[in-house]
């Protein structure tokens, strides 16, 4: 039953998290695509910005569920279809959630239900690394705070938050949980940094130019 659950590991939180949540919403209040506004991307931030503060509320609890739920179900099945325990270190598997942020990350930006263009994957990210390590989520979370309250631009706490995933999962997994397969999640975790960073190039276009907007602009 083993390959049944890898085939759940990489499936499930592609599919679960190519459901855009902010393209739903935009649909049902305006009949228009969320992509077609604002700076174009299907996500929390623009939807906040075009949409105001209710529709964003409702992509933020979409966004959030539906990646923390993925992590869950592919924890469940490698648990009771394998019989591993890939939330705890001892097992030496905990690079299978590892991967399976991986894919959450890769549906919420390349989704399969709408041509492959997603968001930019930082919420759906930060939903699942919650489910995967608390504690590195709250690190993240913190650096992303600190950023965006300092410069008050989303994109450039994004980037920087997400960068050092791939820095505090083998800080994390080495030193604290002496995690046998740290390396793997190092690995997994700057594969998740770097497509977040690349989906962001045209914010870091913006921001290397001074034409980015900050937090609470109004969209044109």
């Amino acid at each position: 039953m083993i390959w049944l659950c890898y085939a759940v590991m990489l499936v499930v939180p592609y599919l679960l998290s190519g459901i855009n949540t902010s393209i739903i919403v935009a649909k049902l209040k305006t009949g228009k695509d969320i992509r077609t506004m604002g700076s174009g991307n299907a996500g929390l931030t623009n939807t906040l910005r075009v949409l105001g503060k209710g529709a964003a509320g409702i992509v933020l609890l979409g966004d959030v569920a539906k990646a923390a739920v993925s992590i869950l179900l592919v924890r469940l099945a490698f648990r009771f279809l394998g019989g591993v325990d890939t939330a705890d270190p001892a097992s030496g598997m905990t690079w299978v959630e590892y991967m399976a942020v991986f894919m959450a990350i890769v549906g919420h930006c390349f989704p399969l239900y709408y041509g492959f263009k997603g968001g930019k994957g930082v919420l759906a990210a930060i939903s699942a690394i919650f489910v995967l390590d608390w504690r590195i989520a709250c690190v993240l979370l913190g650096i992303f705070i600190v950023i965006v309250a300092i410069s008050r631009y989303v994109s450039l706490g994004s980037v920087i938050a997400s960068s050092c995933f791939c820095i505090a999962s083998p800080l994390f997994g080495h030193f604290l949980d002496h995690d046998p397969a740290f390396i793997a999640n190092a690995i997994i975790g700057a594969f998740c940094a770097g497509l977040i960073v690349f989906r962001h190039r045209g914010n870091l276009k913006r921001l290397a130019n001074h034409t980015e907007k900050k937090l609470g602009e109004k969209a044109k």
